[in-house]
């Protein structure tokens, strides 16, 4: 969702040295198989395990159930040279000098972590690991979660977040922003800093709940940035301002930055919308009135509403119009462009209220199957589908290859030819010179 950043790539790796390290990845989604293959790649021993049997043999096979650019290549190759292999027994971590917990922490409506499966790894590596092996918990955990896995453990426990990007991981992981170490013991934080020798990236050494808490506060601003902008938006919409505009005039304050600023659906994912329900959670434990995260959260779910008296009023001429039995195409399900996730995707919040108000709706996504359980939207696998005796098409996802479809053969199919562009992706001449009315945000 962010820039993508122009650093030094990390060395292509050093398994030719005598200072790797055998590692362990207890988990082998989106953030272990990431770091399994990465920390192959710079040169260490690396062992993934997961208790999905199914997973596991996919893995061994080079088969990666995860659409992100470059893993794929980067898990093959190392399976190939021997130095990553995964397994379910976690017994193959005995030798392990570093593991790293990578298992799933969701967060509840309440903004409570489920750490039932963190305890439950943690529980089970007590007795498997050898005494001097560190534990690095990569897992979104709160704060206080590392101090009491290193007295369940009996051993040094450093946490060290992740800050790895859907459609950019490997990239992310290999040239990052910042290196976050918390720990309690020196030996431990310069063995975890260890693993990412060869990358080049500031170090930032703390203390464990600095380091967890960090973590949250991150995704917490840039959930912040986002609802900035979007009722910037709306403010632009009523004052006849233009929302574009206003947001370059503060991408080039260098204090503000150029990232998280452009106008969209809302803000969604895997990992904003459960961190920044965790940590407004743990103000209220602490007795912290976060008011303004709270109101970023409203604005958020707002500006889901928003979207559709856009698209009311586009497809129908009237503020109050009825969507009850429209066909509306979506272009775009998943939470961003380039992954497959749908996980709180804006594009799905939007099409629940869609389908609330009676609309039918058919969508299409470069990255969802056809055969995917997208509730409530029919999914294709070709946008002229979506178009097809539509009343309406709202883009809601950025995908680049949206604005070089046929925009006049949708025109042509499309009853309505009328297209609500949630991301401002599209160049309005050329969508209005195929035919089509255009409407987008913040104008």
């Amino acid at each position: 969702m962010s820039d993508q950043h122009s650093r030094p790539a990390a060395r292509p790796g050093r398994s030719h040295r005598e200072d790797r390290l055998t590692v362990g990845v207890v988990g082998t989604g989106y953030v272990g198989l990431t770091s399994a293959a990465c920390l192959a790649h710079l040169g260490h021993r690396v062992t993934g395990v997961d208790i999905d049997a199914d997973k596991v043999a996919l893995l061994r096979r080079g088969e990666v159930p995860i659409a992100e650019p470059g893993l794929g290549e980067l898990v093959n190759a190392r399976l190939a040279d021997g130095s990553l292999s995964f397994t379910t027994d976690l017994a193959g971590l005995a030798t392990a000098e570093v593991v790293l917990l990578c298992v799933p922490t969701p967060v509840h409506s309440d903004g409570t972590t489920d750490l039932r499966a963190f305890d439950a790894a943690v529980e089970t590596l007590s007795d498997v690991l050898d005494r001097d092996c560190v534990v690095v918990i990569k897992s979104t955990v709160p704060v206080g979660t590392t101090e009491r896995t290193a007295r369940a453990l009996g051993r040094a426990t450093v946490s060290n977040p992740e800050f790895l990007r859907e459609g950019h991981a490997v990239h992310d992981f290999l040239n990052p922003d910042r290196i976050v170490i918390g720990a309690t013991e020196a030996t431990a934080a310069d063995r975890v800093a260890a693993l990412y020798e060869g990358v080049s990236a500031p170090v930032l050494r703390t203390e464990p709940a600095s380091s967890e808490l960090g973590k949250y506060a991150s995704n917490a601003f840039l959930a912040l940035k986002v609802s900035y902008v979007n009722v910037l938006t709306e403010l632009s919409e009523r004052l006849g301002a233009e929302v574009i505009d206003v947001a370059e005039t503060m991408r080039l304050d260098p204090r503000i930055g150029t990232a998280f600023l452009s106008p969209g659906p809302g803000w969604g994912g895997s990992c904003l919308p459960k961190d920044t329900r965790a940590l407004l959670h743990a103000a209220k434990q602490a007795g912290v009135d976060f008011a303004v995260l709270a109101d970023a959260m409203a604005a958020n779910r707002r500006q889901h509403e928003r979207v559709v008296e856009k698209v009311r009023e586009a497809v129908t001429g009237s503020p109050d119009g009825s969507l009850a039995g429209l066909r509306l195409g979506l272009l775009g399900l998943t939470f961003k462009a380039g992954t497959d996730d749908v996980r709180e995707s804006p594009a799905l919040a939007v099409a629940a209220l869609l389908a609330e108000a009676g609309a039918v709706l058919t969508g299409y996504d470069p990255g969802v199957d056809r055969t995917a359980d997208v509730r409530p939207v029919h999914v294709v696998d070709d946008p002229t589908l979506v178009a097809k005796d539509s009343a309406g098409l709202v883009l809601l996802t950025e995908w680049p290859q949206f604005r070089a479809l046929d925009w006049a053969q949708l025109a042509e199919l499309a009853d309505r030819p009328t297209v609500v562009d949630a991301r401002n992706l599209l160049e309005a001449e050329a969508v209005t010179r195929a035919g089509f009315a255009y409407h987008r945000l913040g104008r």
